[in-house]
């Protein structure tokens, strides 16, 4: 089993920026996809971002051209970066890790990130 831990969330102003952190610790075996899902306020959870060991990425069409994905393999770390932050964009953001040999899926505690002014 992983263990990720989020930091990083917060209150910001419509137009502003906030970065991301996740740190996964535990069983890290070989390759594996890390990155970051939203649940809004009454609504389901929704891809945000991931991306690949070897750094291949993927967006939600929400998100993309706003928010980048990046990660230090060395230190199993998955970071987004957020710009241009809208109200829409409030919601309990979840960091993600599966191993892709074993198919394990783990998932953060979740962090909030609130965009009001």
């Amino acid at each position: 089993q992983v263990q990720l831990v989020e930091s990083g969330g917060g209150l910001v102003q419509p137009g502003g920026s906030l970065r991301l952190s996740c740190e996964a610790s535990g069983s890290i075996f070989g390759l594996n996809t890390m990155g970051w899902y939203r649940q809004p306020p009454g609504k389901e959870r929704e891809l945000v971002a991931v991306i690949f060991s070897g750094g291949v990425t993927k967006y939600g069409d929400s998100v993309r051209g706003r928010f980048t994905i990046s990660r230090e393999n060395a230190e199993n770390t998955v970071y987004l970066r957020m710009n241009s932050l809208q109200p829409e964009d409030t919601a309990v953001y979840y960091c993600y890790f599966q191993s892709l040999i074993t198919r394990q899926e783990d998932w953060g505690p979740g962090t909030q990130v609130t965009v009001a002014a």
